[in-house]
């Protein structure tokens, strides 16, 4: 057998074992995400459920940040997150209404209807804040599922 033959299969174990070992990871990653996202919708279900839509959307922020503070998961209201362009650092660029555990961006709304806007402000948050999961949740509807929105930021 020739050397180089064995040094490409060796690559190629290599490569696979890499692969595989970053497809565990990911695979990881992303059911925490999704449990993260579990918990976080049966808190929103539970909130429109007792108080239903109309109020303001810092109402439900507080409402929301107190149940969850119950799960003591880590998360972080208010975050400012920085927008860096060429030789300006702004350190707010904007505030992320809720940060779960560093894996989940939750963007809260309580208007009339969710536009176009809203979704692509999320998947700008997603990408600064270096986040793949978003939800987009508008409290200010009859069926709360239907204000729903599961974002998914793709590098």
């Amino acid at each position: 057998m020739d050397w180089r033959d064995m040094r490409s299969r060796e690559q190629l174990l290599f490569s696979f074992t890499q692969r595989n070992n970053e497809y565990k990871v990911n695979k990881e990653e992303l059911e925490r995400e999704n449990e993260l996202a579990k918990i976080t919708l049966d808190i929103c279900f539970k909130i429109h459920k007792l108080y239903g839509p109309g109020l303001f959307e810092s109402v439900y922020e507080e409402i929301f940040c107190f149940e969850l503070s119950k799960t003591k998961l880590h998360f972080e209201k208010q975050k400012p997150i920085p927008v860096i362009h060429e030789t300006i650092k702004l350190e707010a660029g904007f505030r992320a209404d809720v940060i779960v555990e560093n894996k989940l961006l939750i963007e809260l709304k309580s208007v009339e209807k969710l536009a176009e806007v809203h979704y692509k402000q999320v998947q700008t948050y997603l990408r600064l804040a270096d986040i793949k999961l978003g939800l987009l949740v508008n409290f200010n509807v009859s069926l709360l599922k239907d204000g729903i929105k599961r974002i998914i930021y793709t590098y």
